[in-house]
């Protein structure tokens, strides 16, 4: 038997034999989570090495009930003395607490009966001369596509792997391995003639290393992206067409995300409480957060409490069908958990989306710039005014005018401002260009009308 099967096994063992304990320590209800992985992180600053962390960690977190009193805690130290005292304490905190009626375990007839193998591992292994050198190309290849790009604020290269256990007293045991590599660069260009800078960044991220885009492309269009920003202007404040692009797009999605989550509609802290069959947006817009997408950068095969993961339609042609819910907040809303239980090694259970995007149309980008006569093509939001419970929105933003169907020149330092709930609804053309770089992401989105605030 290989060394690694013996860990794992001696893993689900340590978590049934603690659950156990648990129990013989007053705990009606328990679960416990065993995480243990491996990270490298690399940043390359002008060609030299400016910060390299690598580090193996393992986590164990174990949550109790007694009765309707729960408590939590997390320990990095494996050892039988330091476990028994974790079971104990944990059991005693437990019993000190004050009672919450809402809360305990999923019920045990809805724990995740298959765990289906979603590819989330990569069992590639670069030592640590290769993901330097990754680093480096990147960051070289920004630097050397125009002379106008004079500095960087580093390349890096970033790669992980690990493994997490997941046991309850109902008897639910499961596991699964995740790997993820990335790599990123921030060039930044000087306008030669004013002396004026600017900078931007590109990244791409994949499970698997044979997928990652090529540190040349990520570097090209990392500079391309920085030196179309020179030059940039002020414009005049009015009220106009708005497109975002799919990075600034997928911001809205986070925004959506957030309102749909059940701990902020508990709170009452959402401005879509209440809205469930209601129309958000035209029918043209659908939204998903599916956790079963094969290879997804947040997909696994069963939540923070093992309760199987699933696609669930949240906006179905412009309706609002669905919230995202773990046990906890349903309880509260007197709804089902939807398998979105987001969880850290010994924090509770909360909600978060699986791979939350924005179903693509069928237009283009420059099929999408075509239809504006005068407007704002937005690639950078900065700051974070948003009021979730009312649902008004204003932003510090940076992008392109666009005049008669193009992009005519960059503008910056000016904000955009609406209702989320009035630029869902205003929501007039989808782009095709939809790519996952992280666990929310939408393609190119244009609005009919948002104030754009200038000189």
């Amino acid at each position: 038997m290989s060394q690694q099967i013996q860990q794992r096994d001696g893993y689900s063992q340590l978590a049934s034999d603690l659950l156990a304990k648990a129990k013989r320590g007053g705990a009606t209800e328990a679960d416990i989570i065993i995480a243990d992985g491996e990270t490298f992180s690399v940043q390359v600053r002008l060609g030299a090495v400016d910060r390299l962390t690598k580090a193996r960690e393992k986590h164990l977190g174990l949550r109790v009930f007694v009765g309707k009193r729960s408590a939590s805690t997390s320990t990095s130290d494996f050892s039988a003395d330091s476990l028994d005292r974790l079971v104990t304490e944990t059991c005693t905190l437990a019993k000190a607490v004050v009672e919450d009626q809402v809360s305990g375990l999923p019920a045990a007839d809805q724990m995740a009966r298959e765990q289906p193998d979603v590819d989330l591992y990569d069992s590639t292994k670069l030592n640590t001369e290769q993901q330097i050198e990754l680093a480096k190309r990147v960051e070289a290849a920004a630097m050397s596509m125009d002379e106008r790009v004079t500095n960087s604020e580093g390349g890096d290269f970033d790669s992980s792997s690990g493994r997490v256990v997941l046991g309850n007293s109902h008897g639910f045991l499961g596991e699964y391995q995740s790997s993820s590599f990335s790599m990123s660069v921030s060039p930044i260009a000087t306008d030669p003639e004013t002396g004026a800078m600017q900078r931007d960044a590109w990244y791409d991220v994949q499970r698997k290393f044979a997928k990652l885009a090529t540190p040349e492309s990520v570097g090209l269009e990392a500079a391309r992206r920085t030196v179309r920003k020179l030059g940039a202007k002020k414009v005049a404040t009015q009220r106009l067409p708005v497109i975002f692009d799919s990075e600034t797009a997928g911001s809205l999605m986070g925004n959506l995300c957030s309102a749909v989550s059940g701990y902020s509609l508990y709170k009452g802290a959402s401005f879509l409480a209440g809205q469930l069959d209601k129309s958000l947006a035209p029918e043209y817009v659908t939204v998903y957060d599916d956790g079963r997408v094969v290879g997804g950068l947040g997909s696994r095969p069963f939540d923070g409490e093992g309760l199987p993961t699933r696609k669930t339609t949240v906006v179905e042609r412009g309706v609002l069908k669905s919230y995202l819910l773990d046990t906890y907040s349903g309880r509260k809303l007197g709804m089902a958990s939807t398998g979105n239980a987001s969880r850290s090694v010994g924090e509770n259970p909360s909600v978060g989306p699986t791979n939350f995007y924005l179903a693509p149309g069928t237009k283009t980008v420059q099929d999408i710039i075509k239809t504006v006569k005068q407007g704002l093509y937005v690639t950078d939001l900065i700051g974070f005014g948003i009021n979730m419970v009312t649902g008004d929105y204003s932003r510090g933003a940076a992008g392109f005018w666009i005049e008669r169907g193009e992009l005519a020149y960059p503008v910056e330092e000016i904000t955009i401002a609406g209702n989320l709930k009035e630029m869902f609804a205003g929501i007039e053309m989808i782009g095709n260009d939809l790519v996952f770089r992280g666990r929310i992401a939408s393609p190119t989105v244009k609005i009919a009308e948002m104030m754009v605030a200038g000189n």
